[in-house]
């Protein structure tokens, strides 16, 4: 169900009905479909309004649901953002023809190339390092130094993780297509298959805390559900933080797989001047900042003072240079090769 704020919309029988945000040409108002779902972000919205004057009026909802209402309002589509998590996302949007290049040289100088389209259809905006958790009391970070070590057979049913048709997943599988070739990450899916110690289930932070029970020793997720657990004042939090440590991986080689949470501007955007703004916004030091202190998110932008020390505490380390569009491309593949190795 979509949550709606300061927008007249509706959904009636399964038939989506767009009421008009606001009248075209009317340049001081943004209207941002976003999958998004953190309260933290209400500051980069009200910040960005008190800084130009530009009101956002949102609709929040799932990225299917989202990408499917805007193909089905196409030119009458009052959307001028769309805002989602997981490149592979973002790369099914841009793939349904609904964006626009938004031309910028202030995107261009800000947001590195490996985070964003060539075209300038879409950018990424915050950065999520898929990292490896394990058991402190008995694994050591040189034995799991790498994503190649997640199929090595000393760790037979030893591995936690989530469904592999979940994007994070796929996003990872795929990047390991573009660095070995298809024949290599299909004998690495299936040694991660079996080296599963339970069947997938859960979220990302339920691997951790998979961890922390002794259900597993190793474990994959992304970054800021451990620096969730490390910000948190409950004792069962501190407990899995205590026991569970992170590896970033391939720091020896590529760099370990990153991940964005992005978006662009919509082809049928009736805002284009305000939507550009917008997204000029989300690369300013002050948004980049937010999606850092509020999610835990890395910025995109180098150099982003960070205001989170729980963040700060995990250090530097080196990222995947890939252009996460790659990342896209290879989704299909991914999730082929999962399929075959009966990785759930």
């Amino acid at each position: 169900m979509f949550r709606i704020h300061n927008v007249l919309a509706a959904a009636l029988t399964g038939v989506l009905i767009a009421l008009p945000f606001a009248a075209a040409g009317q340049e001081q108002v943004l209207n941002l479909y976003t999958a998004r779902h953190y309260s933290t972000d209400e500051a980069l919205y009200s910040n960005f309004t008190k800084q130009t004057g530009i009101k956002v009026n949102r609709i929040e909802g799932g990225e299917d649901v989202l990408l499917e209402r805007i193909k089905a309002e196409g030119a009458n589509s009052p959307a001028d953002v769309f805002i989602t998590v997981d490149v592979g996302r973002i790369w099914r949007a841009s793939e349904a023809g609904i964006f626009a290049p938004a031309k910028s040289a202030v995107l261009e100088q800000r947001i590195p190339a490996a985070y964003r389209d060539p075209l300038g259809e879409w950018f990424g905006f915050s950065a999520r390092a898929r990292v490896i958790a394990y058991d402190k009391t008995t694994v050591k970070p040189a034995d799991i130094a790498r994503y190649e070590d997640l199929a090595d057979p000393k760790w037979k049913g030893q591995l936690c993780t989530r469904s592999s048709s979940h994007p994070y997943n796929l996003s990872l599988i795929a990047s390991m297509v573009s660095h070995l070739g298809e024949a290599k990450a299909k004998r690495w899916v299936d040694g991660v298959k079996a080296n599963l110690a339970r069947d997938p289930k859960g979220g990302d932070t339920d691997q951790l805390r998979a961890v922390a029970a002794g259900e597993c020793t190793i474990a994959i997720g992304n970054h800021y559900y451990y620096v969730r657990l490390m910000r948190s004042s409950k004792p069962a939090d501190r407990a899995v933080v205590e026991r569970v440590g992170i590896v970033w991986p391939n720091q020896g080689d590529r760099g370990v797989h990153m991940n964005i949470s992005g978006g662009g501007m919509l082809k049928h955007a009736p805002h284009k001047a305000a939507a550009v703004k917008f997204l000029e916004y989300l690369s300013s030091d002050e948004a980049q900042a937010y999606f850092a202190d509020g999610n835990n998110e890395w910025p995109t932008v180098p150099g982003v003072k960070l205001n989170n020390p729980a963040l700060a505490s995990l250090g530097t380390f080196k990222t995947d240079a890939l252009n996460v569009a790659e990342l896209g491309r290879n989704q299909a593949i991914a999730q082929k090769l999962a399929d075959q190795a009966g990785w759930k």
